[in-house]
């Protein structure tokens, strides 16, 4: 047992967070999607190589997953810090700039989420009034990634918020 005194060995790593636990679920979650609309395609071009019919909605598969992939696939790319960003002009501020910068654009950021959030208590209830014409799947399903996605983007977003203010607000050694 490790005292409060006692440093941890050079390069031992700490046990991840929940919030790394659960984003880290979040990309097994986007990879398993990935595997089913593979072979939801896969499947579709053997079938018609074959000269088969397909299966009635396997074709809706893929393109319905494929919006929950882009929300899982970028909350847990957000978390991680592995979103695209072009850091050039901003690698050429402080510290100070660009944790200012840091608050601006994950505040905007979070503007934006949060009226795709407000634009969904409209769109998805009406969304469940449309059924898939293969599979006869409500589409509110389907719709329901935009709010779900948003809330996990938002969230590691207030993450960056919190340590760039933190940053700010110690003291220079």
């Amino acid at each position: 047992m490790t005292t409060s005194d006692e440093q941890e060995p050079e390069g031992a790593q700490s046990a991840p967070s929940m919030g790394a636990r659960l984003y880290d679920g979040l990309a097994g979650i986007g990879g398993l999607i990935l595997a089913v609309m593979t072979a939801a395609v896969f499947l579709q071009v053997v079938l018609r190589y074959l000269g088969l019919t397909g299966i009635d909605g396997l074709e809706e598969v893929p393109r319905y997953l494929f919006v929950w992939l882009i929300m899982f696939g970028a909350a847990a790319a957000m978390w991680r810090h592995e979103h695209t960003v072009l850091d050039y002009f901003v690698n050429r501020f402080g510290p100070v700039g660009r944790a200012l910068l840091s608050i601006l654009t994950n505040g905007l950021g979070i503007a934006l989420f949060a009226y795709l959030i407000w634009l969904s208590f409209t769109l998805v209830p009406n969304a469940g009034f449309q059924t898939s014409a293969g599979l006869g799947l409500t589409l509110d399903w389907v719709f329901a990634a935009i709010p779900v996605g948003s809330v996990m983007i938002i969230v590691p977003m207030l993450r960056n918020i919190y340590f760039a203010l933190r940053g700010l607000w110690r003291k220079p050694s």
